[in-house]
């Protein structure tokens, strides 16, 4: 292949301010705005941590090892871009073009890559003569080898082809993302949401697929030798069908209602034990008092201000559930599965059941992972051996919780412990 070389300007730190300062006011319409026109520039090791440059231009840049840490690149094009070792953790990439860029070892941990573009690409320059020519610095496929996306968003990315061998996706969100064709061999997708991906032709061999979510997931001809899939959740079904209720969802619940307010006289408690509910209708708002549904699956339902106090979910499959505001007191979680659940408000404080005597909300051994705990309310909770890596716990509550042996890594801190 013809290549053409190409100047890189070396940017200080200081030129570089003056820079992100001019596309600040070009994004807000103040005068002196200018875009960042950064293509083939020299940034390479340069701290930009939190810095805006979306829409910015940094084709063929040399970003290797910057600090780019929550740091706004939306739609920003960094098409055959070298960001080796770069830190990204944090940054929100929403509809950048990566095509062609090097990630090779880069941190993108809960980086936002919504419909990001990480198909191949070459970057073109023209000679004097008008010939198109490929320039050296990059060309191929997009490469994310050794990478770290740990509860990463690549929803809907387009990673047609690319090459991510080795590469950390644990608990990544990579949701009708496409990856035909690309190479994962041995590749780490432990708990990843694989929803209606595309992984046709893809290199799985020797990927690591345990606790994964492959519901909808295009899967001709995926290359799976050696690759560990414990766990798995998929199409087929994960528990008893709905039909052996013998009744509808509405029908059940509105008896389990009838069976709270009579006190037991009337109507008839919800067992929901060890069926697939992944086609119930939603529960927004639900008195499910006392309920009864451990080892159900009830992935991404919605329970939004449910009532469960007292609710027996042992075992339970509640990940990617909308759980916003529910009443959650006194449930019984031991071993249930929250993995990315909306728990924001939520209310896991001890029941009340007499004067002066309280039945606490057990979570020992629950799997909490990336689950969203903002504001929820966890006093006196049973935290014991429970796996709450990533976790948000910004402003939650977890005075005199028992937290022997829980996981916290990288979980954002609660307001109060």
């Amino acid at each position: 292949m013809t290549t053409v070389s190409k100047t890189r300007k070396r940017y200080s730190h200081a030129e570089l301010h003056q820079v992100i300062e001019a596309h600040h006011r070009f994004r807000t319409g103040r005068s002196g705005g200018v875009r960042a026109l950064l293509a083939f520039a020299d940034l390479s090791g340069l701290a930009m941590a939190s810095c805006n440059l979306a829409e910015a231009d940094l084709s063929g840049a040399n970003l290797r090892g910057a600090n780019l840490s929550d740091c706004n690149l939306d739609r920003a094009t960094l098409f055959g871009a070298d960001l080796r070792d770069a830190d990204l953790e944090g940054a929100s990439l929403v509809g950048a073009n990566l095509r062609g860029a090097s990630l090779r070892g880069a941190n993108l941990t809960r980086a936002n890559l919504f419909k990001a573009d990480l198909r191949d690409g070459s970057i073109k320059a023209t000679d004097l003569g008008g010939n198109l020519h490929a320039l050296s610095m990059k060309t191929g496929p997009s490469e994310l080898s050794t990478a770290r996306l740990l509860n990463a968003n690549l929803t809907e990315a387009d990673m047609t082809g690319a090459i991510a061998t080795h590469t950390d996706f644990t608990d990544c969100i990579l949701r009708s993302a496409k990856l035909a064709r690309a190479n994962l061999s041995n590749a780490r997708l432990a708990g990843a949401n694989l929803e209606n991906a595309d992984l046709s032709a893809t290199n799985l061999r020797g990927a690591e697929l345990d606790g994964a979510i492959l519901i909808g997931a295009k899967m001709e001809l995926t290359d799976l030798h050696g690759a560990s899939m414990k766990n798995i959740l998929t199409d087929k079904l994960a528990g008893k069908p709905m039909t052996e209720l013998g009744t509808s969802i509405d029908e059940l619940v509105q008896q389990h209602l009838l069976w709270v307010e009579t006190g037991g006289r009337d109507g008839k408690p919800a067992d929901l034990s060890n069926f697939d509910l992944r086609q119930a209708p939603s529960l927004t708002r639900a008195n499910l008092t006392a309920l009864k549904a451990e080892k159900a699956t009830l992935y991404g339902l919605d329970l939004e201000g449910a009532m469960l106090q007292g609710a027996k979910l042992q075992g339970a499959d509640l990940r990617t559930c909308r759980l916003f505001g529910a009443d959650l007191r006194g449930a019984q979680l031991q071993g249930a599965m929250l993995n990315h659940a909306d728990l924001r408000d939520a209310n896991f404080d001890p029941l009340p059941i007499a004067p002066g005597r309280e039945f606490a909300t057990n979570l020992e051994g629950a799997h909490l992972r990336c689950a969203d705990l903002r504001g929820a309310r966890l006093r006196r909770a049973v935290l014991r051996g429970a796996d709450l890596t990533e976790a948000n716990l910004s402003n939650a509550d977890l005075q005199d919780s028992t937290l022997d042996g829980a996981k916290f890594t990288q979980a954002r801190k609660a307001a109060s412990a």
